[in-house]
Parts: structure tokens; C-alpha cells; sequence
């Protein structure tokens, strides 16, 4: 690999690559070719896929340990030299040049001087981002102080979480959805550093320098203790769901059993992240057993879906974690039916959608009632289709996936609910009561997106200005924080996945910090008025889809007219 990997290689070259079906991603400065590594891949393809043609030095870095990053050295085939600009991956739709070999830029050494053009497109309000940011010092005190949060009026406009604003009035019988998505663009580069190179390759070099004091002062280091008493708690749960159920105390039992669920999940999600052990194996061995054995969900299926969201977190083509219709629609982009990445599938805004989306500010919390169920339809249609690595070091995950899952409708299904509670009803009310009471954890997960950013700001934007635009935390006391999990540290957590939660608090200092000294919004509410954002903002995309089909409704009654 020694002379190949030190070649350089032109931005025109590297696109024409791409256009030859190379999956390329550049890392540190190196180019790598990881065609063959896409089927083998433990996180499934498409988290790569988005970041073909870009600079991922930054996603992988936070994603993958050390033992990782280094074989992936495996896949270079060469360097850049300079500042690289990222193209739209072709996922994304970026469109890409083939090699011309009349064309001297299109040489393999070629030492990049001009600026090739990309082929993405950026909108005028895009390209106009060359601003300072609009957020005041002021501002930033008042964002990362949680204390003044409490105090906030409801008119105060200056948080940084709402860019879905009410851009069309109550009487208009108007929808223009371009309206509406250059209104979002242009409200988030109001308030975020600007998009230029200078600033945002500034916002790079101190979160690594960010990445590296945390790493100094120890807080990628596992509090094992902690786990053992989150272990004795499990324990405890799980224990007295069983002793309740041999005393016909059923309701009492179904509810601890839902909660000894909900615990779990914290766990199986720092297993998923290799937050315990940092080591892949070991903690995917932890995260199953967890997950599949006791819980019956697949952590490939969430290993999959969860990278994908960590990588192109709230866009409505591609993270699947805000992909929920036909009940919930985030952003009004859904409202054209639009193409998900995730599921290779078109999104219909159909006539169920038509009915859930006007409603969904009122029915968020009952659909979430019945979340854990949509769970095990997506574990069980990952398994049986094989949607995960079929090679590699992850391949035999799927047998032991399915062996968990077995075991675990064994010892529900079977042994406890069949053959320990006596009659349907009570079977009944136990699934039910079990499976509702792990509502909160449904809550938590959408609390931190659901309410952000959906905007697209082009490909010159850092992956931490994004996580952190697109990502609210929840302010909590610290004694709470065996019941959010570390979910209540969102932010932090997609900063740096694989932080141990016991250490979220901590760290959290260190980002408010950062994000003081790099002008980007920390946003962070209180539990309480975090689910009002939610409610806000999914009652304003409810009110956007009923003046949608007041127009629709107002052109298909003045067609009929015109044929008469």
C-alpha cells in the first residue's frame, strides 16, 4: 500500500471515481476506495454511503475505536492535498463527472491548485450564509444557562431549537411549501456560524481539540460501578414482576416488567455504541443478550437504523428516526411523499397520513403508547430479510439474534404469559400495561429531535455545528438521571456516541464551553417544557398539512365548477 497511498489524487479525479460506482470517502487527508468493505460493514451500508465524496474524518472518528480507524487504513489508495470540498454524496442526488482522459485534471498525481466546480447545487440563501452568526454573547448565556430556561416567557423567541415557524397565517389559503423550506434555511443561518469555509473548518479544529481534552481527563474511561447498580435495579425489577405474578398481582407485575424494559434500553444503547467496554465484540455480546434475550428486540436492526441517524440526523429523505408516517410528520417536506433512503421506499402522504399529521400534536402520546410494538416489527423483518452484514466479523450477530429472540418469546410468551397467568384477559391487560408503561422511553427518544432543525444547509456545514442544530438535551436533576438513561444528554451524546453515559453530565460542562467559544446555540430544556416544543412544533406542521388540504380541497371544488 506505501507508493499507492501516498499518490495524490485532484478533486476532478476522485469525482470521476465516484462516477465509476468507488465508493470514496476522504479520512485525515486520505483517500480510501471501500467498495469492498460496504457488505461487511457492522453498521450496514448505507451509513457509508452518505458520506461518499466528503470529508468523514470527523464522523468516523466519533463512531469507531482506534482498532477500527486503523484498518480501515486498509482502503487507501491515495492522498489529498489541501482543503477538501465535499460534493453531494450520490445518495443525496449529487451528480458526478467521468473521467475524461482528455482532460489533464483527470490524472491520477495532480497536485489540486484550482477549485473545481461541484455538482451540487446550493440555493441563493445557501450560498448567501457568508454572515457572521446573529447569536449574541448574550444570547449564548442564556442558552447554556438551564436555570434561566425555567424562567422563559413563551413569547421569547431567541431559542435556538424552533425553526419551524408560523410562516403561513391562520387565514391564508396559501401552501407554498418552497416558501416554507428557504424560510427554514434562512432562520437556522441566522443563528448558526456562518457556512463558509474559514469558520466551519474553525468549528472543526477545536471540537477534536474538544475530543482530546475529554479523552485526557478520562471520561471515555467506564464507571463499572455504576453498572453494577444499575444491575442490582434490573435485577430488582425483574424479580418483582415474577414474585407479583406467582401472587396474581398481574397489573403490578406487567407494570414492573415495563419497566425493567425500559432500563434495559439505556444499556443495550451504550452496548450498541461500544460504551462499556470498548470493545466491539464484547459489548455487541452484551448489547444482544440485553436487547434480544431479555427485551426481544434486535440490536442489529437499531445498530443499522441508530448509525444512519447519527450520520444525517433529522433530514426527512434519509435518518429513518424521523420517518414515522402516516401518524407524524416533523417537517412539511413529507407532505410530498417524499423518497426514504433508509427503507429504499416512497413515503406516502396518503389518505391515512391526510388524517393522522392534522391530529398528530394530540395524538403523540397515545401512538407512543404502542411504540414497543412497531419495535418488534422492525426487529423481525431485519432478521427474517437478512437486512444485515452477511460476511465479515458481524455475520454471525443474526443467529444469535434470532436464537435471543426465540429465548425470549420462550420465557414471555410461552412460560409466563401462556402457561403463568390464568385467563386471556389477564394475558391481555399484562401485554398491554407492560408495553405502555415503556411509553416514557418513546417520549425521551423523539424529545431530543422532533423539535429541531429539518434544514438542509449544503455540505459545507461541520459535523458538530449539525449535531448540535439538530439536537436539543433535557434539563434534568442529577438524581432523575436513572430515568432518562442519558438521553437527557443528546447533544453530547452525538458530539461523542461513545462516551459512557455516567459521564454525559460531566462532559456536558465541557460542550457548553465549546459551544460558548464557537458562537453555535447549545439548545436544552427542561422535561417539561421540552414536550411543549414538541407538541408546539408537531401542532404547527398539523396546522400547515390541514391548509394544505384546504387548497387541495379549494382547486378540486373549483375544477368540478369549471365542468359544469
Amino acid at each position: 500500500m506505501g507508493k499507492l497511498s501516498e499518490k495524490i489524487l485532484s478533486r476532478r479525479h476522485i469525482e470521476g471515481l465516484i462516477a465509476d460506482g468507488k465508493a470514496i470517502i476522504i479520512y485525515n487527508d486520505k483517500v480510501l476506495s471501500v467498495n469492498a468493505w460496504l457488505n461487511f460493514h457492522p453498521g450496514g451500508d448505507k451509513a457509508i454511503r452518505h458520506m461518499i465524496g466528503r470529508d468523514a474524518t470527523d464522523e468516523i472518528n466519533c463512531l469507531h475505536s482506534v482498532e477500527a480507524r486503523k484498518q480501515m487504513l486498509n482502503f487507501t489508495i491515495g492522498k489529498i492535498q489541501g482543503h477538501w470540498e465535499n460534493f453531494e454524496a450520490p445518495i443525496h442526488g449529487g451528480k458526478f463527472r467521468p473521467i475524461d482522459n482528455d482532460d489533464p485534471d483527470s490524472a491520477q498525481e495532480v497536485e489540486v491548485h484550482a477549485e473545481p466546480v461541484s455538482p451540487t447545487i446550493i440555493s441563493d440563501t445557501e450560498s448567501g450564509s457568508q454572515s457572521p452568526s446573529s447569536v449574541s454573547s448574550d444570547d449564548h448565556r442564556f442558552l447554556l444557562d438551564p436555570s434561566l430556561l425555567r424562567r422563559r416567557k413563551r413569547a421569547n423567541s431567541s431559542s435556538s431549537s424552533m425553526t419551524s415557524v408560523s410562516l403561513i397565517e391562520p387565514e391564508s389559503d396559501k401552501f407554498d411549501a418552497d416558501y416554507l423550506t428557504r424560510k427554514g434555511i434562512e432562520t437556522d443561518i441566522a443563528k448558526y456560524p456562518s457556512l463558509d469555509d474559514e469558520t466551519q473548518g474553525g468549528i472543526k479544529q477545536k471540537y477534536r481539540e474538544l475530543e482530546k481534552r475529554i479523552r485526557a481527563e478520562g471520561l471515555y474511561n467506564c464507571n463499572y460501578w455504576a453498572y453494577g447498580r444499575e444491575s442490582i435495579r434490573y435485577t430488582m425489577l425483574f424479580a418483582g414482576s415474577l414474585a407479583c405474578v406467582h401472587y396474581g398481582w398481574y397489573k403490578v407485575a406487567a407494570f414492573l416488567m415495563g419497566s425493567f424494559w425500559h432500563q434495559l434500553v439505556f444499556a443495550a444503547h451504550d452496548a450498541g455504541h461500544m460504551g462499556i467496554t470498548h470493545n466491539f465484540q464484547i459489548d455487541t455480546t452484551i448489547g444482544i443478550i440485553i436487547a434480544d434475550f431479555l427485551g426481544g428486540l434486535s440490536l442489529g436492526w437499531w445498530k443499522m437504523s441508530h448509525n444512519v441517524h447519527h450520520i444525517v440526523t433529522n433530514d426527512p429523505e434519509h435518518d429513518p428516526d424521523i420517518e414515522h408516517l402516516p401518524f407524524f410528520a416533523v417537517s412539511h417536506r413529507f407532505f410530498g411523499s417524499l423518497f426514504s433512503t433508509y427503507y429504499n421506499r416512497v413515503m406516502p402522504f396518503d389518505a391515512i397520513a391526510r388524517v393522522f399529521v392534522p391530529l398528530q400534536a394530540y395524538l403523540y402520546y397515545p401512538i407512543l403508547l404502542f411504540g414497543r410494538f412497531n419495535l418488534y416489527r422492525l426487529s423481525w423483518e431485519y432478521l427474517l430479510l437478512g437486512l444485515g452484514p452477511k460476511k465479515g466479523i458481524a455475520a454471525w450477530h443474526r443467529w444469535f439474534e434470532i436464537s435471543g429472540m426465540v429465548v425470549f418469546w420462550y420465557w414471555f410468551g410461552y412460560h409466563l404469559l401462556y402457561l403463568s397467568i390464568p385467563t386471556n384477559w389477564d394475558r391481555f391487560c399484562f401485554v398491554m400495561i407492560s408495553h405502555m408503561v415503556t411509553a416514557p422511553l418513546h417520549v425521551q427518544i423523539t424529545l431530543s429531535h422532533f423539535a429541531m432543525s429539518t434544514s438542509d444547509l449544503g455540505v459545507t456545514e461541520s459535523f458538530p455545528q449539525k449535531m448540535l442544530r439538530t439536537t436539543m438535551d433535557v434539563d434534568c436533576a442529577e438524581w432523575l438521571d436513572f430515568f432518562h438513561g442519558g438521553l437527557q444528554f443528546q447533544a453530547i451524546h452525538h458530539l461523542f456516541p461513545r462516551i459512557p453515559r455516567h459521564n454525559l453530565r460531566r462532559t456536558q460542562k465541557l460542550v457548553m464551553e465549546f459551544c460558548k467559544d464557537v458562537g453555535i446555540p447549545y439548545a436544552i430544556y427542561g422535561f417539561y417544557d421540552g414536550n411543549k416544543e414538541i407538541i408546539g412544533h408537531l401542532g404547527e406542521v398539523g396546522r400547515q398539512a390541514r391548509v394544505l388540504a384546504a387548497c387541495q380541497a379549494s382547486i378540486t371544488e373549483k375544477a368540478d365548477y369549471g365542468h359544469h
